[in-house]
């Protein structure tokens, strides 16, 4: 745990923590392992699986090695500097973000090489920018460009502020009509870039863009789009577009739903002028999911090259049984992600005995802001006073909720807290 980390004391602002360890450092009181269940943790608590954690640290860097594909994973999933360092330890390129709060985050904990997917065209983020990039020669950023307008902003912007050093970026080829972000043509693109080598403070490194934004997505779709992308470089490579004191083309895609056939089209990329850095970004693997993710990861294609494990579980306690077929616990909407599927009970704990038992019978069917609400069978085996562990779906809007998450191995010992900056 970085040092800025260990030393920040345990309050009122973190959710779940045990009082009793108030006036502690985070240091001190990962030091305790307690446990998640009986070290007085209040409830709610979301807590992650250090096991499952690792496990898809090691799935993805094996991934991307075997693909022979560079790896920026998405920052914006936890914003959690301590899994960025352990995505680094396993082989990550650099993080990527959207925003620039977020690069500036990963800049104060001493992130290296930013990829911001997104364009960029605030003034006062780009007199940031420049001040970083001038100060530390060894800070690689890269970011999107899509329009002639936004490359004279980020001129204008960075000439005002006198950089020394010019911004990489690489243009965004949108993902069809109606998608998102993104230059619509080839011909759109090409202006971009003939307006970006206009200019002395922007360099052309490469081309990118975000596969799970084509329309009625499907496997032919998408290869079908990436292909665009690929011929989009080769193109631009031929006619000398890409800057030339370059010294490798950069090509990126890749979210958490579709990069097997990002990594089938990379491994067809033709021979270019320069060594190309495929450049994958998902990010939603490192914590995966219960719901969204499980439905979509790439790995139900490939099964026989790994599979991603759920590293989520809210604890919440059941605090009314008014009839036999509902009862309600004491995490809502503020606790747990709602915007794709709603939490999935998978286990109770007595309060009784502290056993444990398959939530049988027991579906999470709505949440209010501090309630989530229980539809319970006559299977169901659950009273007043026990804890509820759930499965949660979207792992963007789960960390978010949480400043400092337990890290807990199986048996409950809570052996770090994951630190977040939303």
């Amino acid at each position: 745990m970085p040092a800025e980390l260990a030393n920040e004391r345990v309050d009122h602002r973190f959710k779940g923590l045990p009082p009793d360890a108030e006036g502690l450092t985070v240091g001190e009181l990962a030091a305790q392992r307690r446990n998640l269940f009986t070290g007085g943790f209040t409830t709610p608590v979301l807590a992650l699986s250090a096991e499952s954690v690792e496990h898809n640290l090691r799935v993805l860097e094996a991934y991307a090695e075997h693909h022979g594909l560079a790896f920026a994973p998405h920052g914006k999933t936890s914003m959690a500097p301590q899994l960025f360092d352990r995505q680094l330890e396993h082989g990550a390129w650099g993080i990527t973000a959207a925003v620039p709060h977020q690069a500036r985050v990963y800049r104060a904990h001493g992130i290296a090489r930013i990829f911001l997917a997104n364009e960029l065209v605030d003034a006062p983020a780009l007199h940031w920018l420049a001040a970083e990039l001038d100060a530390d020669p060894g800070f690689r950023f890269i970011c999107y460009v899509d329009s002639v307008r936004g490359v004279e902003l980020m001129d204008a912007a960075l000439t005002e502020a006198g950089a020394a050093r010019p911004v990489d970026v690489v243009v965004e080829l949108g993902a069809g009509e109606g998608a998102r972000t993104g230059a619509r043509t080839e011909a759109d693109c090409t202006a971009v870039a003939d307006a970006v080598a206009a200019t002395t403070t922007l360099r052309l490194v490469g081309v990118a863009g975000y596969e799970g934004e084509v329309p009625q997505a499907t496997t032919e779709r998408v290869r079908e789009w990436l292909n665009r992308l690929v011929s989009l470089a080769a193109d631009l490579d031929k006619a000398g577009r890409f800057s030339p004191d370059i010294d490798e083309i950069v090509i990126s895609a890749g979210g958490s739903a579709w990069f097997d056939t990002v990594a089938e089209v990379f491994a067809e990329i033709p021979e270019l002028s320069l060594p190309v850095l495929k450049l994958l970004r998902s990010g939603a693997y490192v914590s995966h999911d219960d719901g969204h993710y499980r439905r979509l990861t790439p790995f139900n294609r490939v099964p026989e090259e790994g599979a991603l494990q759920p590293a989520f579980r809210l604890w919440a306690q059941v605090v009314s049984r008014p009839t036999p077929e509902q009862a309600f616990t004491n995490a809502g909407k503020r606790d747990a992600a709602y915007d794709l599927d709603l939490p999935e009970a998978q286990v109770v704990r007595s309060a009784r005995d502290g056993a444990q038992r398959p939530a049988t019978g027991i579906t999470v069917t709505g949440l209010s802001d501090q309630h989530g609400w229980l539809r319970t069978g006559p299977e169901a085996d659950i009273e007043v006073g026990d804890w509820l562990g759930m499965g949660l779906s979207h792992p963007c809007t789960s960390f978010d909720k949480w400043q400092l998450i337990p890290l807990v191995e199986a048996d409950g010992t809570v052996v770090d807290y994951i630190r977040t900056f939303f």
